[in-house]
């Protein structure tokens, strides 16, 4: 089954509490909260109140959105990473595959950010929790090659991946990259773009519709969270949230009520 959700850091300009309602006017389900501004890595009792807000109004949290560089271990240590993410009571981790793409990364980049995920899977899972690659150019995960990759590098339960669209890929190539890593995903960033520029994710429901089709053939839980909008817009997020709910309901599985 897939879910609606917000990735907080598409308004990083507001408070937890602001994103907290405009989900909930959204009719989201839940919300992925960045370490960067809203859950700061390391600040538990932030992660506390964030989680207890969160959870008052019926909203999940499936994922803390962190921005650890694997293998490089910046911007904090993950154990840090590891405590807040418990405190805000998500069960995955994501985590951004080093710090180069690639093309560029040389056979000790490949292996720094290997035994470094095998490090912090470990640790997660002791935790009772995954961790998950953020889908992102100028990493190891910024071609769908290099993902899978990686994935198969890191033979580990406890990670998995989140996928994205890819500027400038075809359809096709879209969805053939999607079904490498189907057996490893966890969530989906939703977004929307003509020409590089934002657009309403109105204007791409086929191809979104496509996608979660082949995300549904899992059979697992995931979570497809909003991540930017045009003009950085609450209006354009209540018009794109009440797409992809529309979007949602139409796929087999879904329960009456959601979305």
């Amino acid at each position: 089954m897939i879910t609606s959700g917000l990735v907080s850091v598409t308004f990083r300009a507001l408070a937890p509490e602001q994103i907290v309602a405009l989900a909930s006017e959204a009719g989201l389900e839940a919300i992925e909260w960045g370490g960067d501004v809203h859950v700061p890595h390391g600040d538990v009792e932030t992660a506390r109140a964030v989680r207890r807000m969160t959870l008052d109004v019926g909203l999940r949290i499936p994922s803390y959105g962190s921005y650890y560089r694997v293998g490089d271990g910046e911007p904090v240590p993950f154990e840090a990473v590891l405590e807040t993410a418990a405190a805000l009571g998500a069960p995955v981790v994501r985590v951004w595959a080093g710090t180069r793409g690639s093309g560029e990364a040389d056979a000790g980049t490949w292996s720094r950010v290997i035994d470094d995920s095998l490090r912090i899977a470990a640790l997660a899972a002791s935790a009772g929790l995954r961790i998950a690659y953020e889908y992102h150019g100028h990493t190891l995960t910024d071609t769908d090659a290099a993902a899978q990759r990686l994935l198969s590098a890191v033979d580990h339960p406890a990670v998995g991946t989140y996928w994205q669209l890819r500027e400038g890929v075809p359809p096709e190539e879209q969805l053939a990259g999607l079904r490498t890593v189907l057996p490893r995903l966890d969530h989906l960033h939703v977004q929307a773009s003509h020409e590089g520029a934002r657009a309403p994710l109105a204007t791409m429901v086929e191809t979104w519709e496509t996608i979660f089709a082949t995300v549904g053939e899992t059979g697992r839980a995931h979570c497809a969270m909003i991540e930017f909008v045009r003009g950085d817009s609450p209006e354009q997020l209540l018009e794109d949230a009440a797409v992809l709910r529309q979007m949602l309901r139409t796929l087999p599985g879904h329960l009456p009520g959601k979305g």
